[in-house]
This record gives C-alpha cells, sequence and structure tokens, in this order.
C-alpha cells in the first residue's frame, strides 16, 4: 500500500468519525428532552405557572328573595373580610333585581369563594358567582352602595289621585269612561246568554252648571 492511499484512508475514517459523533450528539439532544427511565441525567420540564389572581370583586346571581344585604354580608364574612356589597335593585320599588356585586380585601378569598360556592344551593335557588376581572370593574359600580333607597308607596300615590279635585270637565270626562265600561260589560253578559239587567248607575246625568244673574238694584 502507497504513501497516497494510506493517507486517503485516513482522511476517510476521520470523515467516517465525526459524522458518528454528530449523530450521536443529536440522539442526544433528543433523548435529553423526555425525562430518564432509570434516574438518568435528563433536560428540566419547566412547568408552566399559573396566572396570579388580582380580582377581588365577585358578581352574584340567582339571589333568592330574603337573601338580602344583611343576611349575605353574615354568610359571605365566614370567608373573610367584606370590604363593600351591592345588590340592584328598582330605584321605584326598592325591590330586588336578584344579582348583586360583592367584594373581598384579599383575591385569594375571592378566588376560593368563587371556586367553592358556584353553582351552591340555597333557599331553592343555585348562587351563580364568578369572578370579575379587574379592568372589567365599572367605575361606578359602587356609586351609592351604602344609600338606602325608599319604596314608593303606591297605595298613597293611588289615594291622591282618587281624592285630589276635579273640575267640571274633568268629572264629565271620568263618568263617559265609566260609562263606555259600563256598556262593554253589558255588552259581554248578553252574548254569553245571561238573562241579567244591570241597575242604572248613579250620577249617569250630571245637571248643568246654574249661571247666576245679578241685577243692578242689588248691592
Amino acid at each position: 500500500m502507497g504513501a497516497k492511499e494510506k493517507k486517503a484512508m485516513k482522511k476517510s475514517l476521520k470523515k467516517a468519525s465525526a459524522q458518528q459523533k454528530a449523530i450521536v450528539a443529536s440522539r442526544e439532544d433528543k433523548d435529553a428532552e423526555f425525562l430518564p427511565l432509570e434516574g438518568g441525567p435528563g433536560k428540566e420540564i419547566v412547568e408552566s405557572a399559573e396566572p396570579v389572581n388580582k380580582s377581588t370583586v365577585l358578581y352574584i346571581g340567582h339571589i333568592p328573595h330574603g337573601f338580602y344585604e344583611e343576611q349575605m354580608e353574615g354568610f359571605f364574612k365566614q370567608f373573610g373580610t367584606v370590604k363593600r356589597l351591592r345588590i340592584a335593585r328598582n330605584r321605584k320599588t326598592g325591590k330586588s333585581k336578584h344579582y348583586g356585586f360583592l367584594e373581598f380585601t384579599n383575591p385569594e378569598v375571592a378566588k376560593v369563594v368563587a371556586d367553592e360556592m358556584n353553582n351552591y344551593l340555597l333557599f331553592e335557588h343555585n348562587l351563580q358567582i364568578q369572578l370579575v376581572p379587574p379592568e372589567k370593574v365599572h367605575p361606578k359600580l359602587w356609586k351609592g352602595v351604602n344609600r338606602s333607597i325608599e319604596p314608593v308607596n303606591l297605595v298613597e300615590v293611588a289615594r291622591r289621585r282618587h281624592n285630589k279635585e276635579r273640575t267640571l270637565q274633568e268629572h264629565q270626562k271620568m263618568v263617559q269612561a265609566i260609562l263606555k265600561r259600563d256598556e262593554k260589560r253589558r255588552k259581554r253578559i248578553k252574548e254569553a246568554g245571561i238573562d241579567y239587567e244591570c241597575p242604572e248607575l248613579v250620577g249617569k246625568i250630571q245637571p248643568k252648571a246654574k249661571k247666576i244673574k245679578f241685577s243692578d238694584d242689588q248691592d
């Protein structure tokens, strides 16, 4: 074997060994992505951390009748300090709209309540509790939270409307409306085949207003 042939053989051997090392290295890189079965060296897997909850406001829906501000605060303060509480109410009647908002001082407590108390059965109602992200909290959400709504006394309003002083034209208009309803009632009774004579309405015929004339001789 000549010198040229020896040099060519050495080059081919070096090239083959370099290729083999590259293949082994690539296999090690792929195997390092998985944990070893028998405690061998492996690539460390980093678990994705859960996002930290910063929300302290809760939406509460399906609030049953009788579970109002005082009862709600007494119920939820067992989990933590209640900062603010508001139940949506009708401005005229003051009645509950069966949903509201609750704020805790600690965001961890708010998350626990949202996770554990959602769909909680209370007075035959399943409470719907969800966290409200800080960016979705309306700036006027807590406006007037401590203001009590006095319901309108509808009985008193109806009494004043009924007892107010009316002019002659207003009184005649009211009587005409009553007569119109009475005529419809009589028609329905007749169509139903009922033999009944409805009594006449008292005050159906209104006297005309008298005009008083004063003579020139009277002082």
